[in-house]
């Protein structure tokens, strides 16, 4: 998956979906190709749910709205591939919180994160498996 954006400033910006490894981002990439930001995910073993539980943007481009850009970007391609998404992240959380019956009405599902989920999460991320 890659989709082209612009930023809040009008700068040209790309995110980028990398699943190679056990933990998954969606990157943001300005135009000389540097990675920006990430929203990281695990898949708890089915193409069915996205766990997603980390989501941070390079301090000195704060405010150009990259955050948001990775949301809906990853929220978009979750509807695409009929994932839920599970929202561990804060940012995820939030924005679910307020725009959470439009995701739905625009095909999306999501539930709320439960003990197993966040045990999953700590478990790949200290591993790597």
């Amino acid at each position: 998956m890659i989709e082209k954006s612009t930023d809040a400033t009008g700068a040209s910006v790309t995110v980028r979906l990398d699943a190679s490894g056990p933990v998954g981002a969606y990157a943001v990439h300005l135009t000389d190709e540097s990675s920006v930001g990430r929203a990281e995910f695990v898949d708890p073993g089915t193409d069915a749910e996205r766990i997603f539980f980390h989501t941070e943007v390079d301090q000195q481009f704060g405010g150009r709205g990259l955050a948001g850009l990775l949301v809906r970007a990853a929220l978009a391609d979750c509807i695409r591939n009929h994932r839920t998404v599970v929202p561990v992240c804060p940012l995820f959380a939030r924005h679910l919180r307020k725009h959470g019956d439009e995701f739905v009405a625009d095909g999306g599902a999501f539930r709320r994160p439960i003990p197993t989920d966040i045990a999953l999460v700590t478990r790949v991320t200290r591993s790597g498996a």
